[in-house]
């Protein structure tokens, strides 16, 4: 069990070099999780926060021992300020003019408005790869319109984590920072009556996580086909629980890929293609009465 002893007040070591630096809210049932790869007298975050929890991600990266001038770069996974919001504080704090700002050009044309000093780097010309003076990749994978038309995931082939951003994402009250699942959870539907006696599943929140948060069944699984070729061994989202164990990383995909009602398919229901875009009654309102 990886989730005892944990001391959410401090960076914690998730592989060799790789740490999540994220706020541990109580009051708020979306956890956020910046994390921090060293490499060397290399570093670089990823999804690095709102401006609120800035104090508490810095305090921790400077718990592991590394001074912020080291880090060379900031990866955006896409837009949302719960990720971008503290770039201003990174920019000052880090003070380097040859930081890089890393997410896709869909996402820069937005994140240039947080950005104050640092030079924006898109995806396409870097050939989807951030290199690190030593030769260790970091590979990106675009994952469009989950949530949004630049997102995209991050695979540390070093470590084997694949950063995923919002896919495999959670809201709830309850949170550890590693997901725990057993066998008997793998294959069962009894959310709300658990078989073994448990008070809480965590699989009905990372279900409605996504019903919500993603615009399509289309679109998520488009995203996890695109996911299940990445050889990872961990999945290290941006809100929610680190999925660890590779049978648990099978059995998530599994349940998110046969998921229905997500985002706007939730809203139409069964409505078809076909039925939709009559705007004729534009037409009718507007059109003047004596005709």
């Amino acid at each position: 069990m990886m989730n005892l002893n944990l001391d959410y007040d401090r960076a914690i070591k998730i592989a060799e070099n790789v740490y999540w630096v994220g706020f541990f809210d109580t009051q708020s049932g979306l956890h956020c999780n910046p994390y921090l790869i060293i490499d060397g007298d290399e570093a670089v975050v990823i999804d690095s926060g709102s401006r609120p929890h800035f104090p508490v991600v810095m305090m921790k990266i400077l718990q592991t021992g590394i001074d912020p001038s080291s880090i060379s770069a900031l990866i955006y996974q896409h837009y949302d300020p719960d990720l971008c919001g503290n770039i201003p504080n990174f920019e000052d704090l880090i003070a380097r003019e040859d930081l890089k700002i890393i997410s896709d050009a869909n996402n820069n044309m937005f994140i240039r408005h947080y950005s104050v000093t640092s030079k924006l780097y898109a995806l396409d010309p870097m050939e989807f790869c951030y290199t690190f003076s030593s030769g260790r990749r970091l590979t990106f994978h675009s994952t469009p319109y989950c949530h949004s038309t630049g997102s995209f995931v991050t695979f540390d082939e070093q470590s084997g984590i694949l950063f995923t951003s919002d896919l495999f994402g959670s809201f709830g009250g309850k949170w550890e920072l590693f997901l725990e699942l057993t066998s008997d959870c793998h294959g069962c539907r009894a959310f709300q009556d658990c078989p073994r006696g448990r008070s809480y599943c965590p699989l009905p929140d990372i279900l409605k996580f996504h019903q919500t948060i993603m615009p399509s069944e289309r679109a998520l699984r488009y995203a996890l086909e695109r996911i299940s070729a990445i050889p990872c061994a961990m999945l290290a989202p941006q809100h929610g629980s680190i999925i660890h164990k590779p049978e648990d990383i099978v059995e998530v995909t599994k349940q998110l890929a046969a998921l229905e009602d997500v985002g706007i398919d939730g809203v139409l229901g069964e409505r078809s293609y076909a039925s939709l875009g009559d705007v004729s009654a534009v037409e009718k309102r507007l059109q003047p009465d004596d005709q």
